[in-house]
């Protein structure tokens, strides 16, 4: 099976107090227990960026707790922790972009969002993460726009992995809370 999963920020002292944790360690063991109830060993996993950031913790600490064979499209957050591991004991592969490819699908994973892709006019998806549940920047209200490119951030997608099934919805309703919010916005002004 195959899981994708973005902007974990494992030890992240700032994500921990965005997402409500009381420390960044009882974030990490929650992120942690959603991650292990989805993923089997023999899973696949396939990480937009940002897995760990700011952490006290060694990396070998969480990465040696994550079940599955792990991918790691490198993010903002990676380089740092990146330099103290032994990355192929880890991950099947790291790379600024992945390509999936199965059966009938074409899928590139990157941390940032991206405005093309490869075979995206014959119906590739992209799953990207960086922006978590934001919409502070100009481009995000374009990027609603595009078919096909999902939010895997774990901040969108119930704080742990999802299959792309879940991360199609999960990205369809984000984009719709979104919109709803710009249109009351735009009628607050209205008034």
């Amino acid at each position: 099976m195959d899981w994708f999963i973005a902007d974990t920020h494992f030890g992240h002292e700032k994500m921990r107090a965005r997402r409500g944790f009381a420390s960044a360690r009882e974030m990490d063991e929650a992120l942690i227990a959603r991650w292990n109830a989805r993923v089997r060993e023999e899973d696949e996993v396939f990480i937009a960026g940002d897995l760990i950031c700011h952490s006290e913790l060694p990396p070998a600490e969480y990465l040696r707790r994550l079940h599955g064979r792990k991918h790691l499209a490198v993010g903002n957050h990676d380089r740092v922790w990146m330099r103290g591991v032994a990355l192929g004991e880890w991950f099947v592969e790291v790379a600024l972009t992945l390509e999936v490819f199965r059966p009938g699908l074409c899928v590139t994973v990157c941390h940032y969002p991206m405005l093309d892709w490869y075979r995206r006019r014959h119906g590739a998806c992209l799953v990207y993460g960086h922006i978590h549940d934001s919409r502070k920047e100009p481009y995000y209200d374009f990027l609603q726009t595009i078919p096909r490119a999902y939010n895997a951030g774990v901040d969108v997608n119930g704080l742990g992995p999802v299959t792309l099934e879940e991360l199609a919805a999960n990205t369809a309703a984000w984009r719709a809370r979104q919109a709803t919010e710009r249109q009351v916005t735009k009628g607050a002004w209205r008034q």
